[in-house]
């Protein structure tokens, strides 16, 4: 998919970040879609710090829109969906400040799904402009990781190696801990 998205960089010329600001805001409005492979045609066409930048922007628009149009939709399913995750459970009950570090942590946490973060803020009482800071603050990290990551890979040095092999580690614990917790 990246190597699609490269070739329709190439060809959109000045408009080739449009179309990445709005892949980044159709990813975040679907919600469960990954938006990895914008981050790698990002890094690859425009390079580390243009690429990193220009994917912050894109999903910090994406989730704002997301949260404005689940926001308006979220009415006609409210009270038919129950919330398990205690912080998530948090986060749809409260707002203002608490809400805005709830947001800020969720957003820094591994492994969290960014669309129900995006959702279950959209439920909640929490504003717009507390929302997207907290979103786009908590998003930067794991960006740069991931935009890092994919830089490091792309020139594959022994520092891209390292990370292929840590992220590659971690994946195989993280299976393994899954498997036994499905057995037991």
């Amino acid at each position: 998919m990246d190597t699609y998205v490269l070739q329709l960089f190439e060809n959109a010329g000045y408009f080739a970040i449009v179309i990445s600001l709005l892949f980044n805001i159709t990813i975040s409005i679907l919600g469960v879609v990954p938006s990895f492979f914008i981050t790698i045609a990002n890094i690859s066409f425009f390079g580390f710090g243009y690429g990193l930048m220009l994917s912050i922007i894109g999903e910090a628009l994406g989730a704002i829109v997301s949260f404005f149009l689940y926001r308006k939709g979220i009415r006609k399913f409210s009270g038919k969906v129950t919330i398990e995750n205690k912080y998530l459970k948090r986060l749809s009950e409260t707002d203002g400040l608490s809400a805005f570090f709830l947001v800020l942590g969720l957003r820094l946490a591994p492994f969290m799904p960014s669309g129900l973060i995006t959702l279950v803020s959209a439920g909640s009482r929490m504003g717009l402009l507390n929302f997207s800071v907290a979103s786009t603050i908590g998003k930067i990290p794991a960006l740069f990781i991931e935009a890092y990551s994919v830089y490091a890979i792309l020139e594959w040095h022994w520092k891209g190696k390292m990370v292929l092999g840590i992220v590659s580690l971690v994946l195989i614990v993280i299976a393994i801990r899954k498997k036994k917790n499905l057995e037991a």
